[in-house]
């Protein structure tokens, strides 16, 4: 079990160990929802990287005054995790909940088997992170269902931690994870105590930081390989906020395209067909989909590649 199922203020400053491999993966810009699309900064899946741990699709957005509006959309075998900064968002799904997730609360949806949801929020300041978890082939058919859950600000040598995933979190997951906030003040240096077998990312969205001595723009990713049981993060003079990722290295490949996470092409081009055909198409409420209520029709899904969709990890 990894350390940060201890708790934070119940650790010790350590020397911190020698660093693992760093690399610092940037964002790019990508449209989020439909017609009213919203801007995002996407760190994860990259070419060169798809997943840490079983963490597979790191969004960033805002701050920015503006209005979320995605409509009814699907998923299958992943798991997405909601986490504000700034706003509200309404989640409404096909399993029933209805639930508005604000600051320092986390909405974890398990989409399993296969799920449909929107999230809308009025014009508002946005920011936040909206992030997916790959389920592994064991899981990944598990009924869906949804959590909400407000984690305790712990105090760690000056900064403060929210465990949103992983840890002392209450929130179903189905191998070895973490998810977390790290506010630092200024010009403070912690030694945060990780488990050594998992990979890891530090997600920068205000401040200045450095990572086990390397600068982190941001909204930028440092990875770092497993191997080392502390993680160096420094602030500078205007402080920082982190969002740290990790997790034991899934081992196994996934086929990511689109709100689908299967095993093969075939099977995302099945997921396709039975969203286009059952929703889309004749609007029903049974299926694997299901029925989301919401005022307004679902978004279609869009053109498969000509190619074979292949696997990453």
């Amino acid at each position: 079990m990894s350390n940060l199922s201890k708790h934070p203020e119940e650790l010790l400053l350590t020397d911190a160990a020698a660093p693992a491999p760093l690399e610092i993966l940037e964002p790019r810009d990508v449209p989020l929802g439909g017609p009213r699309a919203m801007g995002v900064r996407r760190t994860l899946p990259q070419r060169s990287r798809s997943l840490i741990g079983g963490w597979c699709f790191v969004d960033h957005y805002g701050p920015e005054l503006t209005e979320m509006v995605v409509p009814p959309h699907p998923h299958t075998g992943l798991q997405t995790v909601s986490w504000l900064f700034a706003g509200d968002v309404e989640h409404r799904d096909s399993v029933g909940s209805l639930e508005t997730v604000r600051p320092g609360e986390v909405n974890l949806m398990t989409a399993g088997f296969g799920i449909q949801h929107s999230e809308v929020s009025p014009r508002m300041l946005l920011h936040g992170v909206q992030l997916w978890i790959a389920l592994p082939d064991t899981s990944r058919h598990v009924a869906p269902f949804f959590e909400h859950h407000v984690p305790v600000p712990l105090k760690l040598h000056g900064a403060t931690v929210r465990v949103f995933v992983g840890g002392d979190s209450p929130v179903t997951t189905f191998s070895p994870l973490l998810g977390a906030q790290v506010d630092l003040p200024p010009h403070t240096a912690i030694d945060y105590p990780v488990d050594p077998s998992f990979e890891h990312g530090v997600l920068l969205d205000t401040g200045s930081v450095t990572v086990d001595g390397a600068a982190v723009p941001v909204s930028h990713l440092a990875y770092l390989a497993p191997g080392s049981a502390t993680i160096r993060m420094e602030s500078g003079p205007d402080g920082a906020r982190l969002i740290l990722l990790g997790g034991a290295p899934l081992g196994e490949q996934i086929v990511m395209w689109w709100n689908f996470i299967g095993r093969s092409h075939e099977e995302i081009v099945g997921f396709r067909d039975e969203w286009q055909r059952e929703v889309i198409g004749h609007g029903s409420s049974v299926g694997r989909f299901g029925h989301t209520d919401y005022d307004g029709p679902a978004l279609p899904a869009p053109e498969l590649p000509t190619v074979r969709l292949k696997p990453r990890g």
